[in-house]
């Protein structure tokens, strides 16, 4: 059954330079495809609270606000997948939260270092490249909150 996920480049991505690699790593490694992607040169802070509207209730005041003003620092690559159980695939792809933590061959071990006890030393988010959604119903709303219907079904490849 085909799935949708959304995927974001975080500004760390794109200030690196990785838009194409982090591209090419998750087509191959989930074989889905791209249906609809925009860069967002300013993220609102509305959509960016919205986007981590529950990590207060999770992580904390703290993380929350880290995690906006990371959003906010810079432009954004927003896509969304379409495939076969994408939202898990991504997921792997992608690799866990911490970079240094995460699994070998995943985008964040591979192509980020950074670490929890760095970020919390210096107040910031850990910057690990991308956001991908963590389940289907999650996916729904993300999907949503980043994309208008004309945008997803506009795309012309």
């Amino acid at each position: 059954m085909l799935e949708r996920t959304l995927v974001l480049i975080k500004p760390d991505g794109l200030r690196r330079g990785l838009e194409k690699e982090i591209k090419k790593r998750l087509l191959k490694g989930t074989g889905a495809k791209i249906i609809a992607e925009k860069q967002v040169n300013q993220v609102r802070r509305e959509l960016a609270d919205e986007h981590y509207f529950d990590l207060a209730e999770r992580r904390g005041e703290a993380a929350k606000r880290r995690m906006v003003a990371f959003l906010l620092s810079g432009p954004i690559v927003a896509m969304i997948l379409e495939g076969e159980r994408v939202v898990q695939k991504t997921r792997e792809v992608v690799g866990g939260t911490e970079p240094i933590s995460a699994a070998p061959g995943t985008i964040r071990r591979d192509l980020a270092s950074d670490s929890f006890e760095e970020a919390d030393r210096e107040d910031r988010a850990v910057e690990n490249l991308v956001h991908a959604s963590g389940n289907k119903e999650e996916a729904e709303k993300e999907i949503a909150l980043w994309f208008t219907p004309q945008e997803i079904s506009g795309r012309q490849d």
